[in-house]
């Protein structure tokens, strides 16, 4: 059983296609997809916060004052925590955010994404977004017709014209059918595939 992906628009060269519903007619799985979407956000962290302890900081190494006699409290170190130049009682050290999740999951909540925005008219196919000259003015107007506010486009391979047209217009951002972002997709008011990206990525999930 096969399922249709609307054309952009009427005068799209790109009529509806036909698409499997083994891909684009998977039932929503929120628990799976958020899954991905924490995975993804997790490892786009840097991780690289660090701060020192007391056996890291300079200096500390001879008694301030006398143990007793001063009218002061005792101290052994100008490196503790409770001085103004002293370490930090639980430092942050580097470390890797990095979540795993199997190619199975991923591939299960990558169709469940795409079948919910096919759902919801927010995928759509088009032959006409590419552009002759890096010119912003002409991408805009061929997404003139777009009633939505941030569009992904997914082509097969990116050019340097349509990457340079699309990266002065806010909210609109290109990728590659291979470098699918989950966080893209469901963030996108309109995903705009080519016949040839649509393709590919079916082809990947199935």
């Amino acid at each position: 059983m096969s399922l249709q992906v609307p054309a952009l628009g009427v005068n799209d060269s790109a009529k509806s296609l036909e698409v499997a519903e083994a891909v684009f007619g998977q039932p929503f799985n929120e628990t799976l997809v958020h899954q991905l979407i924490v995975k993804y956000m997790a490892n786009a962290r840097a991780g690289t916060k660090a701060q020192k302890t007391r056996s890291d900081v300079s200096g500390g190494g001879t008694k301030p004052w006398r143990q007793k006699g001063t009218g002061r409290a005792r101290a052994g170190t100008t490196r503790s925590p409770i001085w103004r130049t002293g370490g930090v009682v639980f430092a942050a050290r580097p470390r890797s955010y990095d979540q795993k999740l199997n190619k199975k999951m991923f591939r299960s909540a990558i169709r469940s994404i795409l079948s919910e925005l096919l759902r919801q008219n927010r995928l759509v196919v088009s032959s006409d977004i590419s552009v002759d000259t890096p010119k912003t003015k002409l991408l805009v107007e061929k997404l003139k017709s777009v009633d939505a506010k941030r569009v992904l486009l997914v082509v097969e391979s990116v050019d340097v014209n349509l990457a340079l047209a699309a990266r002065n217009i806010p909210y609109v951002e290109v990728i590659e059918a291979a470098n699918l972002n989950p966080v893209m997709l469901i963030s996108s008011d309109k995903v705009i595939v080519t016949p040839g990206a649509l393709k590919q990525v079916q082809e990947s999930l199935s």
